[in-house]
């Protein structure tokens, strides 16, 4: 009887070890098959001609890739390593199939000849009508533009942006180092659903309109984890943009964070739930603004900027609705200093716990439309001090400031009950 005891003990303790290493050699043979199975196929530009020397045009070479990878579903196009492909301005069109992304584990440059961008060339990088797409590695993307920077205003229509994503859903771009751009560096427009984190973007403080990054007309858009400093916006937010969220973001050199301009040429324009939270802004010729032209009309409205640090910054908060460019004797069609009757409306925006140093004497402007005052205009926890003294606000024309321990302190303020 004891006998049998233990015979049932061992067979069932070796039924039960059986069972356990059918479970892990299914575990383990599953995690392959579905490692297998997800891999994606991977296009080499290499193996399309591209050369990689930094001396030959690799555009063609890309395209062919792009074709075959636009066809193809969950599939990736690889860049390599320790090389410099040259590249003059192109698009990679979609629709494609899903599941397509790009790895830069080297350089991609723009061609240096001027003669390769045609009249009113606006793009570069051009990513057209994509879902499902990813844009990471870790390699560069530079823009090649010292020699642009010097030509200023006389040539500005031969700028292009570096890299622009049009008409994108679903797009993350991650971990990707884009520099020297002949005028913006990552241009979003009229995309749905996107992340752009990780990324160090990078120009001289002297280069001219090189926005870091600048989102039009876009929705759901998260900036997260991101260095830029370049010698205009880290990060401008324009017309048609709605749920854009900036966090951990680091921005010097530059002209800080922006809302606008809006409302240029008469036009109207519309931004709403922007948030920025978490920021360390230095060196800057701003620092968080919102900027709106005269004569404009629409609204920026539920905006947040909470939770930044900025060092030396030489207007560290600034509404202006009444912008006007000082180069221009006419500003849409009327003299300086007319009346006007329209503004974009600037309404529910939200400054808390906000600290640093200002460079200059004035650490807060509210240059509010006397037609149409900012309305609702929420300061919490601010604390600005002169690096030379005592800080201090310039006028406001504000509908509803609410306030609460705000140095400089804010006296001046149109109430309408």
């Amino acid at each position: 009887m004891m006998m049998s005891s233990v015979g049932l003990a061992s067979d069932h303790q070796l039924s039960l070890w059986m069972t356990v290493l059918l479970l892990v050699f299914s575990v383990l043979f599953g995690l392959v098959a579905a490692s297998t199975a997800t891999s994606p196929k991977q296009f080499n530009v290499d193996d399309y001609g591209a050369n990689g020397s930094d001396k030959v045009d690799d555009s063609e070479a890309f395209l062919k890739a792009w074709n075959d990878l636009c066809s193809t579903e969950d599939s990736m196009l690889i860049v390599p390593v320790n090389k410099t492909y040259y590249l003059k301005p192109i698009s990679f069109s979609g629709p494609c199939k899903s599941k397509l992304g790009l790895q830069i584990y080297g350089t991609i440059k723009a061609s240096p000849h001027p003669w390769d961008y045609k009249k009113g060339e606006k793009h570069w990088l051009m990513f057209k009508s994509l879902t499902d797409f990813v844009v990471e590695g870790g390699g560069k993307i530079n823009g090649n533009g010292r020699k642009w920077w010097k030509r200023k205003r006389d040539c500005k229509v031969l700028k292009t942006t570096a890299l622009t994503f049009y008409k994108c859903s679903n797009l993350r771009v991650d971990g990707v180092k884009i520099k020297n751009a002949q005028q913006m560096h990552l241009r979003l427009e009229k995309c749905t659903n996107v992340t752009a984190q990780n990324l160090h973007i990078h120009a001289h403080s002297n280069s001219t309109n090189t926005d870091g990054i600048h989102v039009t007309d876009c929705a759901n858009v998260l900036i997260n984890r991101t260095i830029i400093g370049t010698g205009d916006d880290c990060i401008s937010i324009v017309s048609g943009s709605t749920n854009v969220k900036a966090t951990n973001i680091s921005c010097g050199p530059g002209h800080g964070i922006s809302i606008g301009s809006l409302g240029q040429n008469n036009s109207a324009a519309s931004v709403s739930n922007i948030s920025v939270n978490g920021a360390y802004i230095s060196n800057t010729t701003n620092g968080v603004r919102i900027k709106t032209w005269e004569g404009g009309s629409g609204y920026a409205k539920n905006i947040v900027f909470e939770n930044i640090v900025m060092r030396n910054v030489s207007n560290p908060i600034i509404i202006d609705q009444n912008y006007c460019d000082p180069e221009e004797e006419l500003c849409h069609g009327r003299v300086k200093n007319e009346p006007i009757s329209s503004a974009v409306q600037v309404s529910n925006i939200v400054f808390k716990n906000i600290k640093g140093t200002s460079a200059t004497e004035v650490a807060i402007t509210l240059n509010c439309s006397k037609s149409h005052p900012c309305m609702e205009i929420h300061m919490i926890n601010i604390d600005f001090r002169f690096t030379h003294g005592t800080a201090k606000c310039s006028e406001a024309n504000v509908l509803h400031l609410h306030k609460n321990h705000v140095i400089p302190r804010i006296d001046r303020v149109l109430s309408r009950e």
